[in-house]
């Protein structure tokens, strides 16, 4: 493996209560108490931060994340001060992005306009669906009205920089509840559109209680009709389910597909970090439960791994060739510290599947490969 340089650094920060959780999720995510410790997460947090600091190895922050759970149940004042210990600490580049989850039911226009004011200038509301059945039928708390309300809420606070989470493939949703939804989203004139197929996922309800889900004719149906509409509304497919307007991509995902570095804090938050002093890659990842998170008796650390040489060249593919537009020589050998050679084989064989396309410094997977990506990174495995 050659040396390692060092990729640009975000932050990831995890906020893990919902108001309740929901059959489809297997995030890291637990019932809100009636009252939420803030202050006791905040300071676990700004500790857990101080204690990370030189793995950051002077660089500053390019982007931060707010996600969970639901971060707007906390208030303006506890996000400001995680951001403003971030800044202090780490510091930030001129034209940081920062987003912040947020969810339709939690919506209030005095606290998101506070939001703005404390440094979120990116809201991803997580609408998932604007049919009131199937909201229901997903355990969500809002209903279409209110995922609507929602992103006029976000604009009369200042918002100018929204992404929608959107679903599809969702029980008993047909191609045209899917248009729909993809119609009415399009209408509401986002930014960028998070726009992605079920999945049912081991340890969630619906993984030991499955609904009946749209039959494959059906998925690819809705993927074709859904893209469709999207390109003609001007949103341009970067990633295998993001959609934007020009210039609107969203960053910090960005930083993960092409394999940059990110700090994870917060109760059950992983991280990726590149050691350029020993040549490694780190994957932590923090306590998990909230009590034993914000318990000083406890590290924040639960574990750690180096990433092995002979798993960086699925590694570094599972993110870069979710890309359109696939990935260059140089971010491959300088962040992987793979030599070009080291994936020339597999390479040639999805070529000859025509799953990936291929030129002397990028390499691309195709329309078809975007759609049987779990074959296509098999090849590295």
């Amino acid at each position: 493996m050659s040396q390692l340089c060092l990729p640009p650094l975000s932050l990831y920060l995890h906020v893990p209560w919902c108001v309740r959780k929901c059959p489809y999720c297997d995030f890291n995510s637990h019932k809100a108490p009636q009252a939420l410790p803030e202050a006791a997460y905040v300071a676990a947090i700004k500790q857990d931060l101080e204690q990370s600091l030189e793995l950051a190895q002077g660089r500053r922050l390019e982007s931060i994340f707010i996600g969970g759970g639901t971060p707007s149940l906390f208030s303006a004042h506890s996000i400001g001060e995680m951001l403003t210990a971030a800044e202090r600490q780490l510091g930030f580049v001129d034209d940081i992005e920062i987003t912040m989850e947020a969810n339709p039911g939690t919506f209030e226009q005095d606290k998101f306009t506070d939001f703005r004011h404390a440094g979120i200038n990116r809201l991803s509301i997580g609408i998932q669906s604007f049919s009131d059945l199937h909201l229901q039928q997903l355990g969500r708390i809002h209903g279409g009205d209110e995922a609507r309300n929602a992103v006029s809420v976000a604009r009369r606070a200042g918002f100018d920089n929204i992404n929608l989470d959107l679903m599809h493939g969702l029980p008993q949703q047909t191609p045209i509840d899917a248009e729909q939804d993809l119609n009415i989203a399009i209408d509401l004139a986002p930014e960028h559109l998070s726009w992605y197929q079920l999945t049912i996922e081991p340890n969630t309800e619906f993984y030991s209680r499955p609904p009946t889900l749209p039959i494959d004719d059906q998925l690819a149906d809705i993927q074709d009709r859904g893209e469709a509409l999207l390109s003609q509304a001007g949103f341009q497919q970067y990633e295998v389910s993001a959609f934007s307007q020009p210039q609107k991509r969203a960053r910090h995902n960005l930083n993960y597909w092409q394999y940059g570095d990110y700090l994870g804090l917060g109760a059950g938050a992983h991280g990726k970090i590149t050691i350029e002093e020993h040549n490694q890659i780190l994957r932590p990842h923090k306590t998990r439960l909230p009590e034993h998170y914000m318990d000083e008796a406890r590290a924040f650390t639960a574990a750690e791994r180096v990433v092995e040489p002979h798993e960086m060249a699925l590694e570094f593919m599972m993110n870069a060739l979710r890309l359109v537009d696939g990935v260059s020589r140089q971010q491959l050998e300088r962040y992987s510290g793979l030599n070009w050679a080291a994936v020339e084989e597999p390479i040639k064989e999805l070529q000859r599947r025509e799953l990936i396309i291929k030129s002397e410094e990028r390499i691309a997977t195709t329309s078809l490969g975007q759609r049987y990506l779990n074959e296509v990174l098999a090849a590295f495995m």
